[in-house]
């Protein structure tokens, strides 16, 4: 008889140890499940804080993530390159110094990093409300304060055009010294660049009708760029910075031969001959204003061209397109010839 109730004290046990196991298995797959899509869901929004340029979300997830994977170099590059986006130069070298592994793209921010860290320290700096303007060589206070007050009335009118606000203030350098016009050759024909930052000659200031559509220009690249954060067909990016700064409207199309979609699709500071530079440009002013006119040309019509812009991240060229617009680029060139 005891020995019959010690066997069944025993099962008892048994199974009441294989129900704890059970439980605390369940319980340690389900905290793993639920932590796995807070994961996911936390890469979702960081992705979307990039996307849309808001840094601050963006470091905050990304140091959250790598305590959960403090080795993947994909986060490591990214947290990088948050920091440079901030302007945090320094910290930005000195993060990547800590990095176990090399990467181009690394050595590239390093580089523009200590490029960036000495302008800071030998240029002049003014600011406005949305713009910090650096500028060398002691262009004159009406200047400056010229510059800052077209900068302002551009970015009141571009971002109603296109319904958004960049997260971050904006940064316009006046050169004088070749040193500060931005890294990279580039040919003669190009004035002004935008490369993270607007980079305009100081004397361009002393002609009114050349540096308004030249700044407003450039602006319009730099909301592009704050919207997108994708790889932008170059006819889309040239075409509706010229459309907005209305320097070029009426324009007859240039004598040549007609160019072709992947010509006007890469960056046309790599080419060398004026003639082909101009008949690329007419194109894409064209070809965005064929966008625009068949939405009837007002607000809408750019509000709805920025969103195709922003689709090129996830939709590519031609799946934008033909979402926001039933066309392909290679329909749309044809239409305009």
């Amino acid at each position: 008889m005891k020995r019959k109730k010690k066997n069944w004290i025993g099962r008892v046990v048994c199974l009441l140890l294989i129900y704890v196991f059970m439980f605390v298995g369940y319980q340690f797959y389900e905290r793993k499940v639920e932590e796995r899509f807070r994961y996911e869901d936390m890469i979702h929004e960081t992705n979307e804080c990039l996307r849309i340029g808001d840094w601050k979300c963006a470091e905050k997830n990304v140091r959250e993530l790598l305590k959960s994977e403090p080795n993947d170099t994909n986060l490591q590059m990214h947290m990088a390159g948050i920091l440079f986006e901030q302007e945090r130069y320094k910290e930005c070298i000195n993060y990547i110094e800590t990095l176990s592994f090399k990467h181009q793209d690394l050595d590239y921010l390093v580089k523009k990093s200590n490029a960036l860290e000495q302008e800071l320290k030998n240029l002049g700096v003014e600011k406005s409300m949305h713009f910090r303007l650096e500028f060398d060589g002691g262009p004159s206070k009406k200047d400056v304060m010229e510059a800052l007050a077209v900068l302002e009335v551009a970015y009141d009118s571009i971002s109603n055009l296109f319904d958004y606000l960049p997260e971050n203030k904006m940064s316009l350098v006046l050169y004088e010294d070749k040193e500060y016009q931005g890294t990279g050759p580039r040919p003669d024909w190009v004035a002004a660049v935008f490369d993270g930052k607007l980079r305009v000659p100081v004397n361009m200031m002393a002609y009114r009708e050349v540096y308004r559509p030249v700044l407003f220009h450039e602006l319009t690249h730099s909301f592009v760029r704050a919207m997108t954060h994708a790889n932008v067909p170059c006819w889309m990016n040239e075409g509706i910075a010229q459309v907005i700064d209305g320097s070029h409207n009426n324009e007859e199309r240039p004598l040549g031969a007609y160019p072709s979609v992947e010509s006007l699709r890469k960056p046309f500071v790599k080419e060398k001959d004026s003639a082909t530079v101009k008949m690329l440009y007419w194109f894409s002013r064209r070809m965005v204003e064929e966008l625009l006119w068949r939405d009837g040309g007002g607000p809408h019509a750019f509000r709805k061209f920025a969103k195709c812009l922003q689709d090129l991240r996830e939709l590519g060229m031609d799946g934008s397109l033909k979402k926001h617009y039933e066309t392909t680029a290679q329909d749309l060139l044809e239409s305009v010839k």
